[in-house]
Formats: structure tokens, C-alpha cells, sequence
């Protein structure tokens, strides 16, 4: 991947205002711009929909086939919660103030089955610096019966991947949790990432031990204590990732493959045509902003333009900063996409999907 610079505009001072009056903001409340009580009620209510459910199939009580796919299915849910309420904020380090609570918390990432040094790289440094760009973001590089850009080559199998892009958003925590970090830390390695000595070498051995530490409790386990045939405990743990797949899929890739929302190319020199903060304006959305209850289930990911512009700051803040974010962008005549619901923008999703299959 070529170095890729964001080019300065009139309009560059946009982020300068804003970051002041988002400081004002905290100051003026007199409040942390980390986690709160809130933050916490959350953390042990995700981690024991996760656990609680794996708890009990282990201990081998459970041999109805109702109970065990639905203490499965919960777990998934808890899956999805702690992924993006929990470990996500851990990771970008607004969790708390504390970096120890930060990468303790950021290991959550690993339990759930995935890599939270993989995830920094893909999420914190690619994803969020090069939203929406082709063979950047890697958000959006997709295999090839996949097409998230009008950038990326077109395929006619591409004309129904808004039918079949539900199996593979269901599977994608399968790939996460079996093949993806390997493929993913070999190919960050060529780009300059894990390049200490031995690092990569080392972070292999960490994938391998914690994942087999995450099938241990969630698969074997349950396989060796739970009276019933083992197809149907692997169907059972299988469904458990459709849900949390189908989650995070959903709500990750809504907030960005829209009609709405720009994928922009760098020029020959590999300069895009504005700021890093106009940028994230212009790739990402928000949607169900007044949705209380929905916002604190997928951790405050329905405002992903106030992610994306202030990631170090804890989404519990997000509903009150978004009107910051919005006023200030309205002054400097800057987009601010939003959505009314979560419907409205799958909605938008599923077309742009479409879209993406013929043109």
C-alpha cells in the first residue's frame, strides 16, 4: 500500500473549532471525557450475557436442545455487546484514563476469539485513517465475491450480493475467530507493522494460545459436558456466531457503504482531495440518533461520525457531543449524514449494496 496524505482545505480549521468545543464541553459539566458509572453497569451486564450462558453449558447441567441453542444464542448477543461496548472503547483507549484498565479490558477482544493487537491495526490505524479508501481500508477489502466500493473491480456474481451478503456477514466472526488474524497479521507485517525483532513470530504464538484458550470454553468443553450429540453443540456454537456476525456486520458496515457516503481516490501522487476530518464527514453515517436504548446496546455505534472524528473520547458522551459535531459542521457548510433509524439506514444499506453489484 502507497502513503496516502490528506490534503489541507479552507475548510481545514473545521477540526481545530470543533476539538475546542468539545473541550469546552467537558469542562463547562465539569466531567470525565472517559468511561462512567454507566460505562461500568455495562461491562459486567455484557460480560455476563457472554460468560454466564458458557458457564452453565459447561457444567454440564443443560440436555434440552431448546436451552442449548438458546444459552448459546444469548451468549452471542453478549458476544456482540461486549465487541462493541466493551472492548471497542478498551482498544481506542477511552475507556478509562488508566492504560492498564484500557489493555486489560482491550483483552476482551481475545476471549471473544479474535486479537486485539490484529483489531488496533485494522480498526484504529487502517480503518480509521483511510475510511473508504480502496486497498486502504481494509474495512472494505473484501474478497472477490464481495464489493463494498465503486472503486473495486465488478464481478456479475456481484449482482446479487445484496442476497447473499447475509451468510457472510453471519460467518464473518467464523473467519474471525479461525483464519482471518492469521491472513490479516502476515499481510500487516509487509505493510511495517510487528516488524521488531521476532515480534511477528511472537504475536503468531499469542493468536494460536488465546484461541485455543477461547474454543476450549465455548466449543470442547461443551462437546465433553453436554449430553447431547455433538452436531448439534456445534450448530448450537455456530449459531451463536450468525448473531454476532450478523451484529456487528451490520452495525459497522451501515455506518459506511451508503448511498450517501463518498468513496474517494487519491490523485497520482497519492494525495486525497481533502482534510483527514472532512474526510470522515464524507464516508461515514449516523442513523437512530434518538434511539436511547439502541445506542447503549451496540455502544454508541449509531454515531459513528462522532467516533470517527473524536475516538478518544468514551461513546456513553456521543448523544450530547453529536449536537456539537453537527452545529459545527452546518457552519462550515460540511455534510453530516444521519439517518432517522436503524431500518432506514439497512435500508439504504441493501441498495447501495445492489448499486454496488451493477455499476
Amino acid at each position: 500500500m502507497r502513503t496516502l496524505k490528506f490534503s489541507k482545505s479552507k475548510r481545514s480549521d473545521f477540526l481545530k473549532v470543533l476539538r475546542e468545543r468539545v473541550d469546552d464541553y467537558f469542562k463547562t459539566n465539569g466531567i470525565t471525557r472517559y468511561g462512567n458509572r454507566n460505562m461500568v453497569i455495562k461491562t459486567i451486564f455484557m460480560l455476563s450475557l457472554l460468560f454466564i450462558p458458557i458457564l452453565i453449558l459447561n457444567l454440564g447441567v443443560v440436555d434440552n436442545p431448546w436451552v442449548l441453542f438458546g444459552l448459546y444464542l444469548t451468549s452471542g448477543l453478549g458476544m456482540a455487546g461486549v465487541g462493541m461496548g466493551v472492548m471497542h472503547d478498551a482498544i481506542h483507549g477511552s475507556y478509562s484514563k488508566s492504560r492498564t484498565v484500557n489493555k486489560y479490558l482491550g483483552y476482551t477482544m481475545n476471549l471473544i476469539g479474535a486479537n486485539a493487537n490484529v483489531w488496533k491495526v485494522q480498526h484504529n490505524v487502517l480503518h480509521h485513517t483511510y475510511t473508504n479508501i480502496d486497498h486502504a481500508d481494509d474495512d472494505i477489502n473484501a474478497p472477490f465475491f464481495l464489493r463494498f466500493s465503486p472503486n473495486a473491480k465488478r464481478y456479475w456474481l456481484h449482482k446479487f450480493q445484496h442476497l447473499y451478503i447475509w451468510i457472510f456477514y453471519g460467518l464473518s466472526t467464523v473467519s474471525w475467530i479461525t483464519t482471518k488474524d492469521f491472513i490479516r497479521i502476515k499481510r500487516y507485517h509487509r505493510l511495517g507493522f510487528f516488524n521488531g525483532k521476532g515480534e511477528l513470530n511472537r504475536e503468531i504464538v499469542k493468536i494460536v494460545l488465546w484461541k485455543a484458550l477461547y474454543f476450549s470454553y465455548t466449543l470442547v468443553l461443551p462437546l465433553i459436558m453436554v449430553p447431547l450429540p455433538a452436531w448439534m453443540v456445534i450448530l448450537a456454537f455456530l449459531s451463536m456466531h450468525v448473531i454476532t456476525g450478523l451484529s456487528i456486520s451490520l452495525v459497522f458496515q451501515t455506518a459506511h457503504i451508503m448511498p450517501d457516503t463518498s468513496f474517494p481516490k487519491p490523485d497520482e501522487d497519492g494525495i486525497m482531495e481533502n482534510d483527514w476530518a472532512v474526510h470522515q464527514l464524507l464516508t461515514t453515517t449516523n442513523f437512530a440518533p434518538r434511539s436511547r436504548f439502541f445506542s447503549w446496546l451496540i455502544g454508541g455505534l449509531n454515531f459513528q461520525v462522532e467516533h470517527h472524528l473524536l475516538p478518544n473520547i468514551c461513546h456513553v458522551h456521543y448523544p450530547k457531543l453529536s449536537k456539537i459535531v453537527s452545529q459545527t459542521a452546518k457552519e462550515f457548510e460540511l455534510p453530516y449524514y444521519v439517518k432517522k433509524n436503524f431500518a432506514v439506514a439497512l435500508r439504504d444499506h441493501v441498495k447501495m449494496l445492489y448499486t454496488l453489484g451493477r455499476v
